[in-house]
Parts: C-alpha cells; structure tokens; sequence
C-alpha cells in the first residue's frame, strides 16, 4: 500500500497567474510532483524486496534514491501551500497581519526584511544545477537560516525545518521566464502566503524543542 499520496493543489490553476503561468502550475503539480511521490513510494517496495533477499549491497543506493524523492514531495508540499494569488499575497510580513512573531524573527536574524529577502533571492538564483532556496527555523539557536538545497535535499543542516520554500528548478518557471531564473525568484516574492509562513514558523519552534531536551 503506497505510504505517500499527492497533496491536491489549495487553489486552481490560474491562482497565482499572471506570476506563474496555469500551464506552469498543472504540469509541475500532476507531473513534476507526481513522480516524485510515486518514486517514493516505488523505493519504498524495492527496499522491502532488498531487505527480504538480503541484498544489502542494494540497500545504500535505495534509501539515496527515497531521499531524492522523498525530499522533492515534502518541498514541494511545502511550496504549495507557501504561495497564494497576487491580490493576497506578497509584500512584506507585518505585525498588524498576524505574523508579528515572524517579522520580528526575520529582522533579528537578518538584520531586516531586505537583507533576508535579498539573501534568500541570491541563495534560490544561484544554486547550481537544480534545486532550491529556503528560508527555515534552526533549533539549537532558534534562529532563521537560509540554505541552498541543491536537487532536493544536499547542504542543509540537520534538524532545521523549512518553512519558505523557492523551488529553483527550470520546470518550475521556463515555459515561462525562459532561461531568466533571477526574474522568477523576483517575481515570486509577489505570491509568497505569508500567513501559511508564519504558521510554519511557529509550529518548527514548538517541534524544536524537542532538540533540546536534556537527560
């Protein structure tokens, strides 16, 4: 039985236009995401094939492969949901929408809104080869960090949590934006759903603690 389903979109296709195109969205969520499930769940039955023929020398390539895969359903799960339309989203996270505790976290670990923004933009254009910039809540300082997860889940530090995700991936805008990544990365600043952020933010530092529990 397939431990993984595809989450369905929270919004229609032609959401997020005119940022990212329906076309853009439908092939990236029904096929892009798709396959990534389906890779992990196919991984999944092959690793209990391998383990029941004691075929462990299999066994280290497999879980690489759940990784990727795995690793490219959560972030994209998590991309989903990070996004809302224009009219909704975007702008700069404010105290008198909610999301005080994140915008007051942002500035402490950045410095300010503007220099997060700009050295998450930087980190999402030029990730090389595939992959993607995110913004997430580091436990044992209980600060914001952003990394660059080159394919889907190389270069980040254990136990953080994303919780803003830029998918960097030519799939994710080419039919669009051609071969001009850094104009995507700027656009997508005007769909981010900072209300779904901000919840994310929230729920990695009651998780966190659990990092630091003592004996």
């Amino acid at each position: 039985m397939a431990l993984y389903t595809l989450p369905e979109l929270p919004y229609d296709y032609a959401a997020l236009a005119p940022v990212i195109s329906p076309e853009i969205i439908e092939l990236h969520h029904d096929k892009h995401h798709a396959a990534y499930v389906k890779g992990a769940n196919d991984t999944l039955e092959q690793l209990a094939e391998a383990r029941d023929k004691d075929a462990w020398g299999a066994v280290n390539g497999l879980e690489k492969n759940l990784a990727f895969h795995l690793s490219g359903h959560i972030l994209h799960s998590i991309y989903w949901q990070n996004m809302t339309g224009p009219k909704e989203g975007g702008g700069e996270p404010l105290a008198r929408d909610g999301v005080g505790d994140l915008a007051e976290a942002i500035t402490e670990s950045f410095g300010s809104f503007a220099g997060f923004k700009a050295q998450l933009s930087k980190a999402a254009a030029t990730t090389q080869g595939s992959g993607w910039g995110v913004l997430a809540y580091e436990p044992l300082s209980g600060r914001l960090i952003v990394e660059q997860v080159y394919d889907h889940q190389g270069n980040v530090g254990q136990g953080s949590t994303p919780v803003l995700v830029f998918d960097a991936w030519e799939h994710a805008f080419y039919l669009q934006y051609r071969n001009q990544k850094v104009d995507f990365i700027e656009a997508m600043w005007q769909v981010v759903n900072w209300q779904d952020v901000a919840a994310r933010y929230a729920a990695a530092k009651e998780r966190g603690d659990s990092l630091l529990l003592t004996p």
